[in-house]
């Protein structure tokens, strides 16, 4: 495994509980970065429905839902795509990198105009 990219599958973290939430497996297609979900660890939340959703995702199920879309690589960051927060019901830009210190770290951050949130989901070794 190449512990250099940020291609796997990731822990995402909660802000406020510090708690373990999902699973997100980052991968390439058709030379973008995308991410979904793949395991829900609270087992009240494995059945719940994205109500927050629009389009063509309105109702389906969080357990599989793409949140990372279109992301493409500019040196060590990948940008120029989105992140959907299904519990806010909101897309914001996103940009992904390694944490330079520790690469079993990934910065995820979220943009609103000029303002950002920074989560750190670790990797899970596959």
């Amino acid at each position: 495994m190449n512990s250099q990219n940020i291609f796997g599958k990731w822990k995402t973290i909660d802000d406020e509980t510090g708690e373990a939430k999902s699973t997100v497996e980052i991968f390439q297609k058709n030379g973008k970065v995308f991410g979904k979900i793949i395991e829900i660890y609270n087992p009240k939340d494995r059945e719940a429905l994205c109500n927050t959703c629009e389009g063509a995702e309105y109702n389906k199920p969080v357990l599989g839902l793409m949140i990372i879309k279109d992301l493409t690589q500019d040196g060590i960051y990948f940008k120029n795509g989105t992140i959907f927060d299904p519990e806010a019901g909101k897309t914001y830009k996103c940009r992904l990198s390694l944490d330079e210190d520790n690469p079993d770290i990934l910065m995820v951050r979220g943009y609103i105009s000029f303002l950002y949130a920074t989560q750190y989901w670790e990797r899970i070794e596959s």
